[in-house]
C-alpha cells in the first residue's frame, strides 16, 4: 500500500481497529483517546466529532491542533519498519501513532508511553 492510499484512507475506519487493537489487551478507549491527544492536540470530542465526518486520515494528521514536540523521542519498529528512519513527514507521525498504540496495548504504564 503506498503513502497516499494510507492518507486518503477514511479516518472512522483506521480509528476504530486502532481502539480495538488496545482493547484486546484490556486497554480503555479513554487511554486511546489520551495517547491521540498527546501526539495530535486534539481533545476526545473533536476525535468523536471527526468519526462522523468524512474526513480522510492523511486529512486528520495534516489539520492536527498541535503535533507534540516529544513525538521526535518515538523510536523503534512497527510492521518491520523504524519509525525514526520513515522520510515523509506524515507517514512519520501515522507511525508514531501506530507505535504508540503497540506500546499502550502491550501493557506499557502510560507515563512510558507518553514520553513523561
Amino acid at each position: 500500500m503506498t503513502n497516499e492510499q494510507v492518507f486518503q484512507m477514511p479516518f472512522s475506519k483506521v480509528y476504530p481497529l486502532l481502539e480495538n487493537k488496545a482493547a484486546r489487551k484490556g486497554r480503555s478507549r479513554e487511554e486511546v483517546l489520551e495517547v491521540v491527544g498527546w501526539l495530535t492536540g486534539y481533545a476526545a470530542a473533536d476525535v468523536e466529532r471527526m468519526l462522523t465526518e468524512s474526513i480522510s486520515y492523511g486529512d486528520f494528521f495534516r489539520n492536527a491542533p498541535c503535533m507534540n514536540p516529544n513525538r521526535s523521542q518515538v523510536c523503534g519498529t512497527v510492521c518491520g519498519v523504524r519509525v525514526e528512519e520513515v522520510a515523509d513527514p506524515l507517514m512519520r507521525d501515522i507511525r508514531i501513532l501506530d507505535k504508540l498504540i503497540d506500546e499502550l496495548a502491550k501493557g506499557k504504564p502510560m507515563e512510558k508511553v507518553l514520553r513523561r
